[in-house]
């Protein structure tokens, strides 16, 4: 029994052994096939996806643009706008320098880029396996997405062709279109592109443009120094931009420096320059340029044939009267108001445009846009279609009370003054004058004239106009009082002198626009003697500089709209002042903040020119005028005088000028009506509030240099004379 026993338990050992044995042949051999089944099949899908892809690379390949093609591609046309003087102005739009042939970018430029963007550039076919290899391995250890830094190859491809999304489509399609690359064109050529077209940050594509708005010179000129600041900026152009951050531009060339030695690129000694000693270009700053561009460059739309390439448009904007200008009329418009600036040559180039006191804040251009009522400023034309009928400055009017058609102008201090003459009508600004010298050469002929001069907005010809109802431009105004300066020839205004190719190539030529005579030499030397007559004694004062000045202040009722608009030395300027939303404005006439800003300005625009005398036969210097008129208009330095800047003082008042404070004599507030237009031009009569007359105002709200009474003992006056209206002279 213990026998068989025993052989029966050992054969069971040696069956189960042998059983285990052919149980583990058995595992084995599918664990071996399939593992064989996989190596296959891997191995063949591998091969159909490196054909696949290969078919794809091949395919794109073939529908690439050419070299040449690629080259002249771009997105946007680049403006380069510059001053009177050549300097740069503003840079707008994408700015792609010149090309850069690869043999002459410079070597260091070709090393940086390759040092920090992609240092196996030359032995990779578009696509790094070891840089993706090594972004799979960081992905599959913990970070939280997988990611890889493109070649410089990928980079060119997205540029080109391509969106930034982030999406694996994207970056398969990416993948595909750098090997296409590759495969069409050599290395020096793909790098040609990629440093023409990667962008740079502030609108700079390419090294070249890059290179001339950081360092103020082209690519070929790059020191290593500021190839490793250049070739830094395109991990993040906003963040490493050396006229945002100089700091963190410099650090980062530091940065590229180092790559550079560490790859055998540059020595040890090259990587010791001193990055923050390169000398940056100083940008301008552009606020109230952009006015001036806003209005200028879509002419370019009418002057040049349709083209995409880089432009320089040379205006004639002066970069120093522009700053001047922008700061008369910030230092001057009074709080809650904007306002406006245009100034033009004897030629009617522009040399300044401000269109509001902070182009971030609102880039409206209320100079070229804005249409606004010029107030007394207007009677410009009907002065000229006087003079044009046969008066003459000397001549003797009549301020009396008038009705014309149911309109009854006033005057603004509620007198009348009598007999006197045209000179001294104009000057103080008197309405009722205005109204009976439209109402006899007629209210058709004063539009005819504004017309003439160059307004371009709509005309009507109700009695009230002649006070400046119709709404007008700045610009149209402005060049209205040029001709006057030009001795009563046209003045077409421009801003573009000249624009050319980035190469000099001339595209476009301003030519001098030919000039008519508006009216005779006689009636521009009598409006121009009329004009400085408001300067010298009248209503604009405060525009006088310390030589000739002619022109005229206009207030809006209710001080809504302020305005001055004069000329000096063959410069005329125009100011005007108010709100957008057409609201009062406290203290705000023409012949105070206007006027002020006027000569603020006009110091330092005329301060290189000689002193020019106007050219008119009856001028009337307060030196000149006889013992009579000495009586009548009184010494007005008794009363009112300019400072050096410019600003009207009152005598015993020590408060700045241009505020809303009442003026000396304005003790209690009448009840008067005063003359308001609707948006059609006629007058509405409303209530307001009116001051006393011991010392009165002009038509506009301007102090007089004189008050009633004085006039009144002057001329021996108790009560106000009736006397016959003007008769038309033969």
């Amino acid at each position: 029994m213990t026998k068989r026993g025993s052989r029966r338990k050992g054969a069971t050992r040696a069956e189960r052994a042998a059983r285990a044995e052919a149980e583990g042949k058995r595992d084995f051999s599918p664990l071996r096939k399939w593992s064989k089944r996989i190596v296959i099949w891997g191995g063949a899908a591998a091969l159909l996806g490196a054909l696949f892809i290969a078919i794809a690379v091949a395919f794109a390949a073939r529908s690439l643009p050419s070299f040449y093609q690629l080259k002249a591609t771009q997105n946007a046309q680049t403006i380069v706008v510059r001053a009177r003087d050549g300097s740069e102005l503003v840079e707008l739009g994408p700015s792609y320098g010149r090309w850069i042939s690869s043999d002459e970018i410079p070597q260091v430029m070709k090393d940086a880029m390759i040092s920090v963007e992609d240092r196996r550039y030359y032995s990779h076919p578009g696509v790094d396996p070891y840089g993706l290899a090594r972004a799979v391995y960081v992905w599959a250890t913990g970070e939280d997405r997988l990611g890889a830094t493109s070649t410089i190859t990928q980079q060119l491809a997205r540029n080109v062709f391509l969106n930034s999304n982030r999406s694996l489509d994207r970056k398969a399609r990416e993948a595909v279109l750098a090997m296409a690359l590759e495969w069409k064109f050599s290395k020096e050529q793909i790098l040609e592109l990629y440093l023409n077209k990667v962008y740079f940050g502030g609108g700079a594509y390419g090294i070249d443009s890059a290179s001339r708005k950081f360092f103020s010179h082209p690519a070929t000129e790059l020191s290593t120094a500021e190839a490793a600041i250049i070739a830094g900026l395109v991990k993040a152009p906003s963040r490493y931009s050396p006229t945002a951050d100089v700091d963190a531009a410099v650090g980062r060339a530091s940065v590229v420096l180092r790559l550079m030695r560490e790859q055998g690129r540059i020595t040890a000694d090259q990587a010791k320059v001193d990055v923050s000693a390169v000398n940056l270009k100083q940008e301008q700053g552009t606020n109230s340029v952009r006015y001036f561009t806003d209005w200028a460059l879509p002419q370019l739309e009418l002057l040049l044939p349709e083209t995409f390439e880089p432009i320089e448009v040379w205006t004639t904007l002066d970069p120093g009267m522009q700053k001047a200008a922008t700061t008369a009329v910030q230092a001057n418009a009074p709080d809650g108001a904007q306002g406006a600036l245009v100034s033009l040559d004897r030629d009617g180039a522009i040399l300044a445009l401000v269109g509001g006191t902070d182009y971030v804040e609102t880039n409206y251009n209320r100079a070229t846009n804005a249409m606004r009522q010029p107030g007394s400023s207007w009677k410009l034309f009907v002065y000229l279609a006087a003079l044009e009928a046969g008066y003459t400055p000397n001549d003797r009017v009549v301020d009396t009370e008038v009705s014309i058609g149911g309109w009854s102008p006033r005057n603004s201090n509620g007198r009348n003054i009598g007999e006197t003459n045209l000179r001294t009508a104009f000057a103080y600004s008197i309405n009722t004058v205005a109204a009976q010298l439209g109402n006899e050469v007629g209210f058709s002929q004063v539009a005819s004239m504004a017309r003439r001069f160059g307004i371009s907005t709509p005309i009507n010809t109700y009695p009230a106009m002649v006070l400046g109802s119709n709404e007008v431009r700045l610009l149209d105004m402005t060049r209205a009082f040029a001709a006057v300066s030009a001795g009563g020839s046209s003045v077409e205004p421009y801003g573009i002198v000249k624009v050319t190719t980035a190469d000099g190539e001339l595209l476009y030529q301003h030519r001098k626009a030919r000039s008519t005579q508006l009216v005779p030499d006689h009636v521009a030397r009598g409006i121009t003697d009329l004009l400085q007559a408001a300067v010298q004694t009248g209503t604009g004062r405060a525009a006088q500089i310390g030589r000739p000045v002619a022109g005229k202040t206009g207030t809006t009722s209710s001080n809504k709209d302020g305005y001055f608009v004069g000329f000096s030395s063959g410069i005329t300027t125009g100011v005007w002042m108010g709100r957008d939303d057409n609201r009062r404005v406290g203290g705000l006439q023409g012949g105070r903040a206007p006027a002020q800003a006027f000569a603020a300005y006009m110091r330092y625009a005329v301060k290189d020119r000689p002193v020019e005398e106007f050219d008119t036969e009856l001028q009337l210097p307060e030196w000149q005028m006889d013992a009579e008129d000495d009586y009548f208009f009184g010494n007005p330095d008794d009363y009112y005088y300019i400072d050096e800047q410019g600003n009207m003082i009152e005598p015993g008042r020590s408060d700045q000028p241009g505020g809303d404070l009442p003026l000396p004599g304005e003790g209690g507030v009448q009840r008067q009506f005063d003359d308001e237009f609707d948006r059609s031009g006629r007058p509405q009569r409303v209530p307001g509030p009116r001051p006393d007359t011991t010392t009165g105002r002009g038509e506009d709200g301007a102090p007089q240099a004189i008050d009633d009474d004085f006039l009144d003992n002057a001329i021996g006056r108790d009560e106000r004379p009736q006397r016959p209206e003007p008769r038309p002279r033969n």
